[in-house]
């Protein structure tokens, strides 16, 4: 792994210790508009001051106290051991989806939620997720690269709103609000580690050569393990901007050991001696040789966000980010008698390596206010890019022999995205309703490119190496594998570049028709540059039935523009047919390949929404809702299978390609569910209080329909099931957990606060082409502890533990009936809801100013 550079380092240490000092010298003025109150504009709603107890939609609010009350480092993580519909499974050996990891909300893709910072809409990934993880297909924003402690409170509105917000609000929409604050700050370091029991893999004790002549393994208990050092280190600080204005900036940089959870490899890893017995070495190798689990990885991300009154009427606002990772996972080991091993390189074999390099930028600016005393507005520019860099070390190009370099660059991915809005609103006065009516309407432009710049060409080319990179005799001699081992990189024929743009209009009209019955309908329209244009509403009401009792409904269309990764991914690897180049690989839908197989190209998703529940506060120290759901997507976005075949080489003929994937709408689903959230706060007098939450979510998916295969794959003799594996059909309905339940405590007394959350994750698959290797990990609870003590008035001490007893899934090898030697080497399903890695214990040190 390539680190940073040691003084990189050193500026975030500098930079943590130099915003403690400053900003405890500050003189902070007062602001021209501290006495007013606070215009709120939460998600869900184009009303200034509505707030989550009135609105006609279920909305959650995370605030910076909640997130700060664990010892996560990532903001994923805590999503997900705080929203019961929130889904982060943590796979491994999923190449680049090791490093950008996607979540769900609701069980449907991660690119079915969007995600906005501070109401404006964010970028996703370059990355485009293609390993066998939840999410396949996807491209999804990169929360983790948004640091925790640039985070006033996190929104999720629990509905669809592609209506109000555009493409990709299916589930739902994620706003981030960042921190404002004129003035004081903190800084803090966190330092923890994996301290743990694999719980059903047994320790390597010993290798010997069994009496059979093979090798015999002697093992003993559980294995002990301790791995995953993270260090956090973080800062935040307000700055008065003149009298009338704020900067506060936040910095963290992090820094994660591996967390590796493999067992160890029983396979022979030399060719026996000419004997036929085993070859020495055998009895010393190191046979914990693959990673699965979490990477290294270090990282820095910086946010600031700032605002200035031009006067009492007018703010000027900017808020901006940088966030920059280098991260490492792990490939299958190359044994040393690998045909695709290079002896001279690497005598004892090899474990390849996948690097990353992610930098990833934003910024937006605007100004927004009152215009006649009557109109608010919003006027604003955001634009972000994400690079995602592919290394590959430790590996090799067998096709190069002792010749091939070790270290590679495979190529990078870019998108980057431009968004221009202006938005206005206003109440207008009216006898015809109780509080006046609200009409909000907008126009937003939306630019987007993505790109993807080929490897050097060591990292995808065949050099003149046969197998084992020894020196072929004869033309009919076969080639070593071209390309980097682990991860071929992008060719000049992958190398992409196109952009498309889009318009759109919105009409929001919100009133309280009567003073008990508040009434919203909505409407946009998009056009694209590439697919069309696409009309969507909706209608959202809350009832009022008593002081205490409400009840809410809604119904909306949705759609879900193709991603550009989506559109035009390629990667083409060449390989050589009686020294004939074929091409392989995954091919835009729009290219001469896909055509010849019948691909129309793609279109948008659709969403039909329907929603109804219930909240009630009967006193004001409790309050619960109740949220029923249903979502139907129609024509969503799926990768097909590897096709192949003789049928496959004649449509394919004249275009150099004998097999082929792409892109495609293809399937039909219905989503099914209910959200249930209670709160209570109980006094305890002279001991302090105990907050308890509760959160409930099931979810069921299920795929309505899949397309016939289209008429030129059909006379090919491609059916049904040979497009699309039902592997992926069992990842769309069962790859999610099928329920889920939070439960939390937080007790605060005197100079201590006590956290305890404990999480039921419901029954979840692993699902495989083979069913006897389908595996179905079984219902966890895992549990989390936060102690903190305030040392004095600004420094304050942590200590907890994630997963405090432990819990791990179920070891795959006692879940299914045919194990392999890999489903023993990878012990644990990836689709494991809670992660895998095991107990995680830490201490914080903070200091408030």
């Amino acid at each position: 792994m390539t680190y940073f550079k040691p003084s990189l380092v050193a500026v975030a240490l500098a930079a943590a210790g130099a915003v403690s000092s400053i900003a405890t010298n500050v003189a902070v003025a007062e602001t021209a508009n501290e006495q007013e109150i606070e215009k709120i504009s939460i998600i869900g709603s184009r009303r200034l001051g509505r707030s989550i107890e009135d609105s006609p939609v279920p909305i959650d609010i995370l605030d910076a106290d909640t997130l700060a009350g664990t010892g996560l480092t990532e903001t994923n993580q805590l999503l997900n051991s705080l929203l019961p519909s929130f889904n982060f499974p943590q796979p491994s050996l999923t190449d680049g989806t090791d490093h950008v990891r996607p979540a769900q909300l609701r069980g449907l893709a991660p690119d079915h939620t969007l995600v906005l910072i501070n109401g404006k809409r964010r970028h996703t990934s370059a990355l485009l997720n293609l390993g066998g993880s939840a999410g396949r297909g996807s491209s999804a924003v990169d929360l983790n690269a948004i640091p925790v402690n640039a985070i006033e409170r996190i929104e999720v509105l629990r509905d669809g709103a592609a209506a109000q917000y555009g493409s990709d609000a299916i589930a739902g929409v994620i706003n981030i609000v960042l921190k404002k604050a004129p003035s004081g700050g903190e800084v803090s370091v966190t330092y923890g580690g994996n301290v743990t029991e694999m719980e059903g893999v047994p320790d390597l004790e010993g290798v010997s050569v069994g009496e059979d002549g093979n090798l015999a393994f002697q093992t003993g208990g559980d294995r002990d393990v301790t791995d995953g050092q993270t260090l956090t280190l973080r800062a935040n600080s307000g700055f008065a901007l003149g009298e009338d204005g704020f900067v506060n900036v936040s910095l963290e940089y992090r820094d994660r050991n591996t967390a590796n959870r493999a067992d160890f490899d029983p396979r022979e890893n030399y060719d026996r001696q000419a004997d036929g017995s085993l070859d020495p070495r055998e009895l010393t190798i190191n046979r914990y040789n693959h990673t699965f689990g979490n990477g290294e990885v270090e990282d820095i991300a910086l946010f600031v966000n700032a605002g200035y009154y031009l006067n009492e009427d007018t703010e000027l606002y900017a808020f901006g980010s940088y966030s920059g990772r280098e991260g490492e996972s792990g490939g299958f080991y190359r044994r040393a008698k690998d045909s695709r091993n290079v002896l001279a390189i690497y005598p004892d074999g090899f474990a390849p390596l996948i690097t990353s390099e992610i930098n990833d930028y934003s910024l937006a600016a605007g100004v927004k206010g009152d215009l006649l005393e009557e109109w608010n507005y919003d006027v604003s520019a955001v634009y972000g890019r994400d690079q995602f860099q592919f290394g590959v070390e430790n590996s090799l190009n067998t096709s190069f022999g002792p010749n091939s370099p070790t270290d590679f660059d495979a190529g990078t991915l870019i998108y980057d995205q431009l968004t221009l809005n202006a938005d206005f609103s206003r109440v207008f006065d009216s006898a015809w309703f109780e509080n006046g009516l609200n009409v909000a309407f907008g126009v937003e432009y939306r630019h987007e490119s993505y790109e993807i710049e080929a490897g050097e060409p060591a990292s995808y080319a065949r050099g003149e190496f046969g197998r084992g990179g020894a020196v072929r005799t004869s033309d009919s001699d076969a080639f070593g594998a071209a390309g980097s081992q682990v991860f071929v990189g992008f060719s000049p024929v992958s190398a992409v570049d196109n952009s498309r743009h889009n318009v759109s209009v919105y009409l929001d009209l919100e009133t309280d028709i009567t003073d008990f019955w508040n009434f919203t309908v909505a409407g946009r329209y998009e056009d694209y540059s590439d697919f069309g244009s696409t009309l969507n509403g909706k209608i959202a009401n809350r009832f009022s039935l008593s002081d205490e009792l409400a009840l809410r409904l809604s119904a909306s269309t949705g759609f879900r523009a193709p991603s550009l990764q989506q559109q035009f991914f390629t990667n083409i690897q060449t390989t050589f047919v009686d020294s004939v180049p074929v091409e392989t690989g995954t091919f835009a839908p729009g290219s001469d390949v896909a055509q010849a197989l019948g691909s129309p190209g793609l279109d948008a998703e659709e969403s039909v929404s329907i929603a109804g529940g219930i909240t009630w506060t009967p006193v004001p120290a409790f309050s619960l809702s109740v949220d029923a759901y249903r979502i139907d997507i129609d024509d969503r976005i799926v990768l097909s299978n590897n096709l192949s075949g003789p049928g496959i080489e004649s449509l394919l003929a004249g275009t150099g390609a004998t097999r082929a994937r792409f892109f495609l709408n293809a399937i039909d689903s219905r989503t099914e569910g209910v959200d249930v959230v209670a709160t209570y706060s109980l006094d305890l007098a002279d001991y302090g209080n105990v907050l308890f939450n509760a959160g409930y979510n099931y979810n069921d998916n299920e795929v309505t329909n899949i397309i016939e295969p289209p008429a030129a794959l059909q006379g090919a003799g491609v059916e049904q099931d040979n497009l699309f594996s039902g592997t992926e059909i069992l990842r769309f309905e069962v790859g999610s957990p099928k329920n889920k339940l939070n439960l939390s405590a937080t007790w605060n007394f005197e100079d201590v606060k006590a956290t305890l959350r404990t999480t039921r994750y419901g029954e979840t698959q692993d699902p495989s082409t083979n069913p006897a290797r389908n595996e179905v990990i079984p219902t966890e609870w895992v549990t989390d502890i936060d102690v903190v003590y305030q040392l004095t008035d600004g420094l304050s001490l942590s200590i907890g533990a994630n997963n405090v007893f432990d819990q791990y899934p179920d070891a795959s090898r006692n879940l299914i009936d045919d194990v392999t030697t890999f489903t023993r080497i990878f012990a644990y399903s990836s689709f494991a809801p809670y992660g895998f890695t095991g107990r995680f214990v830490y201490g914080k040190v903070s200091y408030t100013f």
